[in-house]
């Protein structure tokens, strides 16, 4: 009996290796890309009036998501293990600061997030006039559902099964649409500054122009920083899928580090594209600056050609964030500190099949109930840069608690660029939460909630352990 009992946890399936360097760059290129670039610019330039403290704002922005990759990538090179953040928090701080972390993931932020781009997948779609009956309702009772509602959950089932049926299948998909992603990228960059089309007023003199009713100052650099930083986020999701990347130790640095350059890079190129076609008050006063720039240059064609990289933009990063956000569950459930059906890997596709299940499930629940994800949506805001911040600082638990531990990559620029990484998160929390206190408080709630669930787990896994 003691040897069967040995023996049966090596029997269960496990995850599977199968995502190479290029599809961990494209997991983070594809994950970060999304409608932000697109549509910052004009936030931006509201925020500080002049193009070159946009340009300010987005080399900060980008030096200082590079400092988090650097981190991540000695974290994520040493502790290649699924659900990323999780695991760094858990082995630096207890298990219970992973739980709550994995708690609040999973029953807000990642739901949150894959119902987020799939609805904004759909608004962008519904610009198309093919698709014009996306608002009208399929379902009047017992609560109204419309059409858009129906392909937005649609789209999260058919990312979710993709992922189902295996990580490479997820990887190929991800790698293939992230550089036509990129294609699309460099096209409107290449249309803003040919000399096609009767475009008037373009040219580099729009790069000294200004906004003379800008918020300015220390408050409108911190709100273009913000943008900038929100245009940024996802690099992180990678480490989540530490456990299916090939040679972790080599591929998730070259990976993180390859991601946020490139990403960085694209990001500049677009916005000096849109502020060579458009001067900063015609920017300023754009809700689509790259789609009105395009179409100055190119006409209705042009703007068309933008809200279809838009919504492939956002279809990549739909992949990515259902991709990454079901490790979480599943790690914690492996530990035996949550719900043991979540830790199940699927025999024949080795992918954690029930977890990428519920968590599609949540999303459609958040998509049903219609508008009012996105106050839960602003619930996870604060918790998200919380952990950030935690996950960043276990760096330095883990250099002083273990100095010989194997560290595959040691990062550049220790103890100043994790240093800065962290104080950056802190402050932006304290922003955060001064900005939207309200919802950053009932943020707390709901991590703070995860404490009673964390304490019932821990006890039947106590029990369990003495019962054998």
């Amino acid at each position: 009996m003691e040897q069967a009992a040995q023996v049966k946890p090596l029997a269960r399936s496990e995850l599977s290796r199968d995502l190479g360097v290029s599809h961990a760059v494209a997991v983070v290129v594809g994950t970060i890309i999304g409608s932000g670039i697109f549509l910052v610019p004009s936030e931006m330039m509201q925020a500080v009036g002049s193009a070159r403290l946009v340009y300010l704002a987005w080399l900060v922005g980008g030096l200082l998501s590079f400092f988090g990759a650097l981190t991540y990538a000695e974290l994520g090179a040493m502790k290649p293990q699924a659900g990323g953040e999780y695991v760094y928090v858990r082995d630096g701080y207890g298990p219970l600061g992973g739980f709550l972390y994995a708690w609040t993931w999973f029953v807000i932020a990642k739901p949150a997030s894959v119902a987020t781009v799939v609805t904004g997948l759909v608004r962008i779609l519904g610009t198309f006039q093919v698709f014009s009956f996306f608002s009208a309702n399929i379902l009047s009772t017992p609560f109204p559902v419309t059409w858009g509602q129906l392909v937005a959950i649609a789209a999260a089932v058919f990312i979710s099964l993709l992922n189902y049926i295996g990580v490479k299948k997820a990887g190929e998909f991800q790698l293939v649409f992230t550089l036509l992603k990129i294609a699309i990228i460099l096209g409107i960059v290449a249309v803003c500054f040919s000399g096609a089309g009767t475009a008037t007023g373009r040219g580099w003199n729009n790069f000294a122009g200004t906004f003379t009713g800008a918020k300015g100052g220390i408050a409108g650099f911190m709100a273009a920083l913000v943008a900038a930083l929100w245009a940024y986020d996802g690099w992180n999701d990678l480490n989540m899928v530490a456990g299916e990347v090939k040679q972790p130790e080599r591929n998730i640095p070259i990976a993180l580090i390859a991601g946020v350059a490139i990403v960085g890079v694209l990001y500049v190129l677009v916005n000096a594209a849109v502020q060579y076609v458009l001067p900063a008050d015609a920017i300023a006063a754009s809700q689509r600056p790259a789609s009105d720039a395009v179409a100055l240059v190119m006409g209705h064609m042009g703007a068309g050609l933008v809200s279809l990289g838009m919504a492939l933009s956002m279809l990549v990063t739909l992949n990515g964030t259902i991709m990454s956000g079901a490790r979480v569950p599943f790690a914690v459930a492996r530990d035996r500190y949550f719900f043991s059906a979540l830790a199940e890997v699927h025999p024949r596709f080795h992918t954690p099949s029930v977890a990428l299940g519920v968590q599609a499930g949540l999303s459609i629940l958040l998509l049903l109930l219609g508008g009012n994800f996105r106050q839960l949506f602003s619930l996870a805001i604060f918790a998200e840069w919380l952990f950030y911040m935690i996950a960043g600082s276990t760096v330095f638990v883990f250099r002083r608690r273990e100095p010989d531990a194997a560290r595959p990559y040691r990062m550049w620029g220790y103890p100043f660029v994790p240093a800065v990484f962290v104080a950056v998160a802190a402050a932006f929390l304290c922003y955060t939460f001064k900005d939207n206190w309200p919802n950053s408080g009932y943020g707390l709630l709901v991590i703070l909630a995860g404490i009673p669930v964390f304490a019932y787990f821990s006890g039947r896994r106590r029990r369990s352990a003495v019962s054998r």
